[in-house]
């Protein structure tokens, strides 16, 4: 339902764009957010971003990363600038969503994207 890509590596100061594809029956997708996890690390949250545009950013990412989607492609984008090394981590795309009217609102995890940033 989800898949998550555009990880690699790249070094510090670097970029690198993660997309989020949602695919399949789907009826309405509410917030989309990313998590990532590091070695030997809790998954923590990153970015989300609801329909209407509304977004919400970690602080320790705060003014590098900038979320964005395209409603129409059922896409949802995170933008990494200024990467350092502890960005590295597996990033995961997470969406709550609804595969008909009727169904009840369910949560969905892709696969997860790794990003590695050398120092």
């Amino acid at each position: 339902q989800l898949q998550a890509s555009g990880g690699g590596l790249v070094q510090a100061g670097g970029s690198l764009r993660l997309s989020c594809a949602a695919s399949g029956r789907i009826f309405s997708i509410d917030a989309v957010n990313w998590y990532r996890q590091a070695p030997e690390k809790q998954r923590e949250f990153v970015a989300q971003i609801k329909t209407a545009g509304s977004t919400r950013i970690v602080d320790s990412v705060k003014g590098r990363f900038t979320i964005s989607r395209d409603n129409a492609k059922n896409m949802v984008y995170l933008q990494m600038n200024s990467l350092k090394p502890e960005d590295t981590g597996v990033y995961y795309c997470n969406a709550l969503l609804k595969v008909a009217q009727l169904s009840p609102w369910e949560n969905y995890w892709g696969q997860g994207t790794q990003v590695t940033v050398s120092s």
